[in-house]
Order: structure tokens, then sequence, then C-alpha cells
């Protein structure tokens, strides 16, 4: 790993702390057939901790994802990440009753936690009365990423294009989209149309403050197009103004689901530590716990780093 740009973005960020993991932490859900579980980690020391919830890709779990959410916990952030019914440990195939609800549902699950954020502080040792309410960020990865993109406003078009409910949330104040999918159209590959009625976005109503993150390589299965298909929130939406995008960067973006993963099929260190602070500094200013923070790692990246990835930023859209 070349130390340079990630010392420097270190020196934004900060080297981290201590922290403290608590799973399965078991959630109220009525009528969902298995049982909502989550994952909190959280710095162990400090107060007025903003929260990150988190929304894993198809098939994964709450014990996903440490690279991106043990990071931002070691940096102050109290991250939450659900096991949403598609996780490969309950066995709901495309075949399954359950399955054409549970794009739905995984929304459902991350609201359910915003509904229940005092118990879950309260079920972990030492964080009660440390965390910052009024300061909630998400992110996702992949499927993941169009459960975020809900709560920050996107939408859902029907098969005449017309645009559905709003399922935004106004606790929620700014997001993270990784390798998020985009819009529908005759790009999209049949099986995507058959078993995915949410790859039909509209971007239009995303005004929340949001940073896509996407890979030059990720060219996905699921449409005809290439990897821009991925920046498409950005492109379209006025809250995200903001797009990092990695050079060389498959789906799993270096390997941000895990260090020894089979989905992880362009797997660099680097590339994932980049990512890891280029978020932080990106959800500390837009939640208001830094305000100068992303300014600086976005020089920062374009002076030091031009080989592992740019990042662009534009005016809020109207």
């Amino acid at each position: 790993m070349t130390p340079s740009i990630v010392t420097t973005l270190d020196g934004i960020v900060g080297t981290g702390g201590p922290v403290v993991s608590v799973a399965p932490l078991e959630l109220t859900a009525p009528g969902r057939p298995v049982p909502l579980t989550v994952r909190i980690s959280a710095p162990t020391r400090g107060t007025d901790l903003p929260v990150v919830l988190f929304s894993h890709g198809n098939g994964w779990n709450l014990d996903g994802y440490a690279p991106l959410t043990s990071f931002w916990a070691s940096r102050g952030f109290v991250t939450i990440q659900p096991t949403h019914l598609d996780s490969r440990r309950n066995g709901f195939g495309f075949d399954h009753p359950v399955f054409p609800r549970i794009w739905t549902e995984r929304i459902a699950d991350l609201t359910r936690i915003l509904d229940q954020l005092d118990s879950l502080e309260a079920a972990v040792p030492g964080l009660a009365g440390r965390i910052d309410h009024g300061r909630v960020g998400v992110a996702g990865h992949s499927w993941g990423g169009q459960s975020a993109q809900t709560l920050l406003g996107a939408r859902i078009l029907d098969e005449e294009r017309r645009v559905g409910e709003d399922m935004s949330d106004p606790r929620v104040s700014a997001g993270v989209l990784l390798a998020a999918t985009g819009l529908a159209g005759d790009d999209l590959q049949p099986f995507a149309r058959e078993h995915f009625p949410f790859m039909r976005p509209s971007f239009r109503e995303l005004t929340t403050p949001t940073l896509v993150v996407a890979g030059d390589r990720d060219q996905s299965a699921m449409s005809r197009r290439g990897p821009d298909w991925f920046t498409d929130a950005y492109t379209h939406s006025p809250g995200a103004t903001d797009l990092l995008t990695l050079h060389g960067a498959e789906h799993s973006l270096g390997g941000i689901v895990g260090d020894e993963v089979a989905e992880t099929t362009d797997a660099d260190p680097e590339r994932v530590a980049v990512i890891q602070r280029m978020t932080t500094a990106y959800l500390r200013s837009a939640l208001g716990v830094d305000g100068g923070g992303w300014a600086a790692a976005r020089a920062a990246l374009r002076e030091g780093a031009a080989a592992i990835g740019s990042v662009e930023t534009t005016q809020r859209r109207k």
C-alpha cells in the first residue's frame, strides 16, 4: 500500500480508537417471517455520537462489511447493521413466496431500527446516553444502496412510469450509496425486470445530501450499460452532489464486503483504505460533525491519488 494518500487522509479523519461490537440484537418486527437482528458497533469513548445505518448487498448479513462499519465506528460513529430477508442465512430464493416483498421489507428494516433506537442504545453496555439521535446517516452497497436511497428520497416508478410512494425518512439527513444500481429502461436485462421491481428508480425526489461511490470497471449482469449505470444517482438527483469514482474497481470496490470473500474479484487494500477515509470525511461533514473535513479530503485525493480515483462535486441541483 502506498502510505502517502492514506496517511494524508488519516490526518483529516484521525487514526481511530477502540470499538465495541454487539450482535445479535433482536428488534420487534410484527409480521416479518423471521426475527430482525442487528449488529451495533460503537466507539468505547465519546458522547453525542452520530449514527449510520448500513444496508448490506444481496445475500449478506450483519457480519459482513466490517472494513467499513468497524472503521466508521473507530472514527466516532455508531453503526447499525441489520440482516435483511434476502440473506443466504434465511434461504428465501427467487421462488419463495416472501421474495417479491423483500425489497420493501428491507426498507422497513431500516425504519424499524430508527423507531427502536432507544431500545438498541440501552441494550449495548456503556452506550446509553451517548448517541446523538439528531445526526443519522444511511449507507448501503448494491441492493443495500437501493434500500438506503429510498430513505433519502428516491422513489420507484411503476410499469407506466408513474412515481410511486414516498418512503423517505426525515430522521435521515445524509447518505452514502456504494455501487447502487441506476435507472431502468431498455438496457435492463429481462432477469432484473422480472425479479427486481425496485430497479425502476426515480432520482428526482432524492434531495438529501448524498455521496455516490462507484467503480469504473463495475459491469453489472443486470444491465447492458457499463459502469456509468452506477453513477445515475449522482447524475439525476438534486441531493447526490458528490461522486467518488475508484479506478479499476469492480462491484466489491476492492473488498468492502470483507477481506477474503468470493464476491471480491478486485481485492485492493489501498482502494478500501481510501473508501474508508473518504466516506468518513463525507459523513462527518454532511452530518455537521466536521464542516471542513470533506473539502480537505477531496483536495487530498485530487492532489495525491489520481491513480486511485477521482472525486466530483456539483452544486445542489434544483
